[in-house]
């Protein structure tokens, strides 16, 4: 057990290493892009446009990443699992050239319908062009984490930041102060690295495919895809609801908030990057389920002490932007707590992924997003950017519970799941009386009770207690 955490934990780490440096390049680009882009109305088209993008990219993915981390590791044979990986390829690069086609005949209409404005119509071409590159990329370097390749991975991803950052403040600076500036940056940087991918993509990519191998893919990825589109509504919905009942400058903020709420993702994405072939592999042994339970409870506190750290934190660091955009930090720390949610249904849910039950993501994430949506509708005319923050919040709330419940019957935990909820649920109480204190005219100093009050129900909770005692029982 402790080879298997080792590794973990060393993956972990590399991959962490990666998000932070990639974060931290994103962050430093945020001020730049909102300098150059002074007005927030002008940064909510371009986030906007992004929101839309995301989510071509989950239907280009069509959930075949979650079934070919299973096959992958289903199976030994080195030339059926590359045969794997080229009947995946193939299938997202059709899916990318639909939606080329979609645009180019309907650019004009659509720019009109989403952007307020058909001349906008170019900003299109520009960002399926990056998603095509961006698609390649990412498979290569998918197949590389399951391999174990780690530094690679780390390597080329921080690579393409470093150069989406530096071509986009090129542009922006010397060419072009507009978002199109930003969107030729990205489409630069990502053609060099699939450049210097050359010899996996010309290995991955062959214009035909195993029908079967493809079928079976598909048959485990297809009750994923209302999942991932589920997702997009959960996630982009508030923007989009946001626009139509507010302006792009709420957008903007929103937007903003986002982009800092993603803070905690420093502390979370590299165990994410490392979990599935890490879970994966570890599935069929008897000891795991109380590596598991170790693993929920301790991935919980980090993200909850993230939270907190990132709510308190927050007014400094939002100064960084341009002054029309300070009223963003109010929200970044529910935002944050909601974005640990996204990672963390991926831990409690490894019984749905080994039995292969994937559909109820499906469910979960369906029920989620409709009751998004209404909550959207229901609260943002009266409670603007603040509605949407809260329906956000509810639908994870709702579909984290759901798998958690489901994945547990599949394949038990042993943990508790009111101390996780207690726990989860009183850091959000901490959360909100830390905000309300930066908000009002009471001393910051004031804070320091908010972490106490955290530190206390950590230590009432007792976690430790109980896995010691399932893990005797197991022994």
């Amino acid at each position: 057990m402790f080879a298997q955490i080792k590794r973990l934990g060393a993956d972990s780490l590399l991959y962490a290493f990666m998000n932070v440096g990639t974060k931290l390049i994103a962050f430093i680009m945020l001020p730049i892009y909102t300098s150059f882009l002074p007005d927030p109305a002008q940064y909510g088209v371009l986030d906007y446009l992004d929101r839309v993008t995301s989510m071509l990219t989950f239907v280009v993915i069509f959930g075949t990443d979650s079934a070919l981390a299973f096959y992958y590791f289903d199976t030994e044979d080195k030339k059926k699992r590359l045969d794997y990986v080229r009947s995946v390829m193939t299938f997202r690069m059709l899916i990318v050239l639909i939606i080329a086609i979609v645009f180019l005949v309907g650019g004009e209409w659509l720019a009109q319908l989403l952007l307020k404005d058909a001349a906008l119509y170019y900003l299109f071409y520009i960002a399926i062009g990056v998603l095509a590159l961006d698609t390649v990329i990412a498979l290569i370097l998918t197949v590389l984490r399951y391999d174990f390749f780690t530094k690679k991975v780390v390597t080329f991803t921080i690579l393409k930041m470093l150069l989406i950052a530096l071509f986009s403040y090129g542009f922006l600076a010397y060419v072009s102060p507009t978002i199109d500036g930003i969107l030729y940056g990205r489409l630069i940087s990502v053609a060099i690295v699939a450049l210097l991918l050359i010899k996996p993509l010309i290995k991955f990519i062959k214009f035909t495919f195993n029908k079967k191998l493809l079928k079976e893919i598909l048959v485990y990825a297809a009750p994923l895809v209302p999942a991932s589109l589920a997702f997009w509504v959960i996630v982009n919905a508030n923007s989009f609801l946001l626009e139509r009942f507010t302006s792009f400058h709420e957008v903007g903020i929103y937007g903003a908030a986002v982009k800092f709420a993603s803070l905690i993702t420093l502390l979370t994405s590299g165990v994410q990057m490392a979990w599935r072939p890490f879970s994966m592999s570890l599935k069929d042994r008897n000891d795991s389920p109380v590596l598991f339970a170790k693993l929920y409870y301790g991935i919980l506190l980090l993200g909850t002490i993230g939270v907190l750290a990132v709510a308190t934190l927050m007014p400094w660091i939002i100064q960084m932007l341009n002054t029309n955009y300070h009223e963003a930090y109010q929200y970044v720390a529910v935002l944050s707590a909601v974005t640990f949610l996204n990672f963390f249904y991926m831990i409690i849910s490894v019984g749905i992924f080994f039995s292969k039950q994937t559909k109820i993501i499906s469910y979960a994430f369906g029920i989620a997003a409709v009751v998004n949506v209404i909550l959207n509708v229901a609260l943002i005319p009266s409670f603007s950017i603040w509605g949407s923050v809260a329906a956000y919040l509810i639908s994870y709330l709702i579909a984290i519970t759901y798998i958690f419940f489901k994945s547990q019957k599949l394949y038990h935990v042993p943990v508790s799941f009111g101390k996780m909820t207690f726990l989860f649920m009183f850091s959000l109480v901490a959360v909100m009386a830390i905000v309300y204190i930066q908000e009002s005219s009471i001393s910051d100093w004031n804070i320091v009770f908010a972490w106490i009050g955290y530190v206390v129900v950590v230590l009432l909770s007792r976690i430790d207690k109980d896995l010691l005692r399932k893990k005797s029982a197991a022994n």
